[in-house]
C-alpha cells in the first residue's frame, strides 16, 4: 500500500526525508483502505519509518502487527527533495529521475538492494505480507521483484493510497493487481 496523499504528493513534488503528515484527504484515503483490506490478516506487516506511512498503516488498521524499516523509506533526492519534475527542469532541461538519478542523493542501485532484503524477507515469511510505503520505493520494489533493473520501476505508475499486490503464477513472479483503489 502506498501511503495517503500528502501536500507534496498533491502538488508532484518529490519527498522522501522531510517527515510530512498526511493531508484530511490522505487520512480520508487511509480510513477507507481499512474497509477495502477487509481485516485481512497478514503474517507480516513492514511499513518505512516516515509519518506518512506509518498513519496510513494504522488507520487501515495494522500498526499492531507493524515493524518499521528504514529499508523501507523513500528514495533520498538529496538535492532534489520538495522540488517538481518541472521546477528541475528549469536547471536540467530534459532530466528523469529514472534515467538520471538525483544530486547528492541516492543512487538507485542502492534503493534495489534496499527492496531486495525486503523481498527475501517476505519470502521467509509463512504467509501474505503487507507493505505500507512511498511511490518510487513501491515502484523500485516491483522492478526488483520481477527481476527487472531498479530503473524499470518507471513503468508503473502509483497513485496514493492504492494497493497492489505481487504475487506467483506457478512459478513466474507477477503483478496480481496493480494501483487499484481496492482489491
Amino acid at each position: 500500500m502506498r501511503h495517503g496523499e500528502t501536500e507534496w504528493s498533491a502538488s508532484g513534488a518529490h519527498t522522501s526525508r522531510t517527515d510530512l503528515p498526511l493531508l484530511p484527504s490522505g487520512i480520508k484515503q487511509a480510513e477507507e483502505l481499512k474497509t477495502k483490506l477487509k481485516g485481512r490478516k497478514f503474517a507480516l506487516v513492514l511499513v518505512s519509518p516516515m509519518q506518512r506511512a506509518r498513519e496510513t498503516c494504522r488507520l487501515a488498521g495494522y500498526a499492531d502487527k507493524a515493524e518499521i524499516t528504514d529499508d523501507l523509506k523513500e528514495w533520498d533526492y538529496g538535492l532534489y527533495e520538495g522540488r517538481s519534475t518541472a521546477q528541475i527542469r528549469q536547471d536540467r532541461p530534459n532530466w528523469s529521475l529514472w534515467r538520471d538519478g538525483v544530486l547528492e542523493g541516492e543512487p538507485i542501485e542502492n534503493v534495489g538492494r534496499r527492496v531486495k532484503r525486503i523481498i527475501d524477507r517476505c519470502n521467509a515469511s509463512e504467509g501474505d505480507v503487507a507493505i505500507f510505503a512511498h511511490g518510487h520505493v513501491l515502484r523500485i520494489l516491483t522492478a526488483v521483484w520481477l527481476d527487472l533493473p531498479p530503473a524499470d520501476g518507471k513503468l508503473f505508475a502509483l497513485n496514493t493510497a492504492t494497493i497492489s499486490v505481487l504475487g506467483y503464477e506457478h512459478e513466474y513472479k507477477v503483478i496480481r493487481h496493480w494501483n487499484c483503489p481496492g482489491v
